[in-house]
């Protein structure tokens, strides 16, 4: 949990009183936590937090087949042959893991940087097209991570709803889908460099295209 989260816990009588002050306006509650639909009125903070878990569990999930596909693919350090399928297959896995697992290291440092309840929809919208690309990339190859991230994007989604409703904050939505796509590019360069550090012999420019 954040700093700013930690915050929120520590002062929970006053957002209590700021839910009460705001009931009139917006149908929110700080103290109701409605997990069956995440598109009901329900505390910032357990729902920042939750998807914050969710959010590492995916990452550790990735983390871990990264270091099996590492071990795995030793071998084409030094013996990739770019018309063996196998090989190309070898390494395509290998960079989808990689480049995913940049992303959500980025949204989760996003995450991170919340300091208020205002900067959630400043900071947020942009993570959500990218959480959505992920998820479709990992579809075929992890159906239960995808799915998590689908959830995740639904969170968030309805976490930046709440947040500029309480804050009157408005978002261009086509901003947030030109950073995300900035980003993603961006990454995928990232992914390139690092792997292409660890297999000499692949042209990833070449190779495919994320």
């Amino acid at each position: 949990m954040s700093l700013w989260l930690r915050k929120l816990v520590l002062h929970r009588p006053q957002i209590q009183n700021l839910s009460q002050q705001c009931s009139m306006l917006v149908n929110y509650s700080f103290d109701t936590v409605e997990i069956e639909n995440a598109s009901h009125s329900v505390t910032l903070v357990p729902r920042l937090d939750y998807s914050v878990n969710l959010l590492d569990n995916i990452i550790d999930t990735l983390q871990e087949k990264r270091i099996e596909l590492k071990t795995v693919n030793q071998y084409l350090v030094t013996d990739f042959d770019v018309d063996d399928q196998s090989h190309v297959e070898s390494i395509e896995l290998e960079h989808l893991v990689v480049y995913s697992l940049e992303i959500l290291l980025k949204i989760k440092n996003q995450i991170g940087s919340i300091s208020g309840i205002n900067s959630i929809p400043e900071i947020l919208p942009s993570s959500i097209p990218m959480i959505r690309t992920i998820s479709a990339k990992l579809f075929v190859l992890f159906p239960l991570n995808s799915q998590k991230l689908s959830e995740l994007s639904v969170h968030l989604g309805s976490i930046v709803l709440d947040s500029a409703t309480l804050t009157k904050a408005r978002f261009d939505f086509s901003k947030s889908n030109h950073v995300s796509s900035t980003l993603l590019d961006e990454v995928k360069l990232m992914a390139d460099s690092k792997l292409n550090k660890q297999y000499p012999l692949v042209d990833f420019s070449k190779l495919f295209d994320v």
